[in-house]
């Protein structure tokens, strides 16, 4: 987290040149049925992978759309490098999987167009197709977007941000649903794409499968709990204080592995804070 000068009017503008690429700054975001976001110090710079981790309705969700400017703050700033381009990847489940398109037109309608040519060019003809290759999608571009695979899917939205231009990519749970061995082909993409030099943000549940693996990690709820590398930030106080409830930390092939705590432990826990 980063220290800024204080300012309570809600404010979206541009970061100056060679600044972080975006920055919040005591930023609190308000539905109106209080606070979802509160307080809230981050900031994402050129080539960071950041993992978002926390409960349920902790508040994850709308600090992406804050960052990528589709929510307007109650409170604080929010600004942007000038001229920055962004992606969102959603959650797979918020996608209608039945619309009739291939990969291809998936892809090529992430780019906006003027009416004159509302259709894809020869020209971006050839980008899709690069870009899906690179993304190990090769092969792939007439199949309707229904006949893939989860993993599939998944980096299917990746090319459209890509295809897009984006230097910061932001991820809504990218490997909710997804088994075991697509969950790590996934995470080893979006290493090899951040070791490219893309910025990546994202928010996951899976502290071991995911969070655990990432050079940086925020830990939300409502507020920013601690932020840092899995080594200062996977430990007992800050996750406890995250989803309230304790936990344990092991070590495993040297990294770290946190399990839930035993029943009995969470029963005292509660007694003592009763």
């Amino acid at each position: 987290m980063i220290g800024l000068p204080a300012s309570r009017t809600p404010t979206m503008g541009a970061v100056k040149p060679g600044a972080a690429m975006i920055e919040a700054a005591q930023l609190s975001v308000d539905y109106g049925v209080g606070e979802v976001l509160s307080d809230v110090d981050l900031s994402i710079a050129d080539g960071d992978l950041v993992g978002i981790v926390g409960p349920s309705g902790s508040g994850k969700s709308t600090l992406l759309k804050a960052l990528l400017g589709t929510v307007a703050p109650s409170t604080g700033t929010v600004v942007r490098r000038s001229g920055l381009t962004v992606g969102l990847v959603p959650q797979v489940e918020q996608i209608d999987w039945s619309f009739p398109v291939t990969v291809a037109e998936c892809v090529g309608m992430a780019r906006a167009r003027g009416w004159r040519t509302p259709w894809i060019r020869r020209a971006e003809r050839v980008e899709i197709r690069e870009v899906l290759e690179r993304l190990g999608l090769e092969g792939l571009g007439h199949r309707h977007i229904r006949d893939l695979s989860g993993g599939q899917q998944q980096r299917v939205f990746l090319a459209r941000a890509l295809f897009t231009k984006a230097e910061v990519i932001f991820l809504d749970e990218p490997t909710s649903g997804l088994d075991v061995r697509t969950r790590h082909d996934v995470l080893h993409l979006l290493d090899e794409l951040n070791q490219q030099g893309l910025t990546i943000v994202l928010t996951t549940h899976d502290l071991n499968g995911i969070a655990a693996h990432l050079p940086k990690i925020v830990c939300l709820n409502t507020r920013i709990i601690g932020a840092g590398s899995p080594d200062e930030v996977l430990v007992p106080d800050v996750l406890e204080r995250t989803y309230g409830s304790p936990m344990h930390i092991l070590e495993h092939g040297g990294m770290r592995v946190v399990v839930d705590a035993p029943l009995g432990v969470v029963r005292d826990a509660g007694e003592a804070t009763a």
